[in-house]
């Protein structure tokens, strides 16, 4: 049996030193809407009744994840892919909102970002 049979929600939460910042950063970079905002919390959708977000925590003990990976370092728990249509203007257009491009890049069609607290993110095209 399914774990989940009723409801159709669904969300990722990402932790951070400032739950705020790093909201107000995905919500430049995709345009969604902020709905929920605390100290400690944010949550952050295309529409109230989309039936998925991307959330923040405020983490006091967080560590900045290191791209790659490397032994004995924070490592990502996961990433966000975005597909764009265009992908030097969507890095671009991240980087002047606040992201920067990571140094190394495993894809020719999928450029590696980071968020301003480190989790890395793929722009990609088909």
């Amino acid at each position: 049996m399914p774990l989940r049979t009723q409801k159709t929600w669904f969300g990722v939460v990402l932790d951070a030193p400032d739950a705020r910042e790093l909201a107000h950063f995905y919500q430049r970079l995709l345009g969604w809407t902020i709905f929920n905002e605390s100290d400690g919390w944010v949550d952050l959708a295309p529409s109230e009744d989309a039936g998925y977000n991307l959330a923040f925590a405020t983490e006091e003990h967080y560590a900045r994840p290191v791209w790659p990976t490397v032994d004995g370092e924070p490592q990502m728990s996961l990433h966000l892919d975005l597909e764009v249509d265009d992908l030097e203007q969507a890095v671009a257009y991240a980087v002047e909102v606040g992201a920067e491009q990571a140094a190394y890049q495993p894809q020719t069609n999928v450029r590696v970002m980071l968020d301003p607290a480190g989790h890395p993110f793929c722009l990609y095209t088909e």
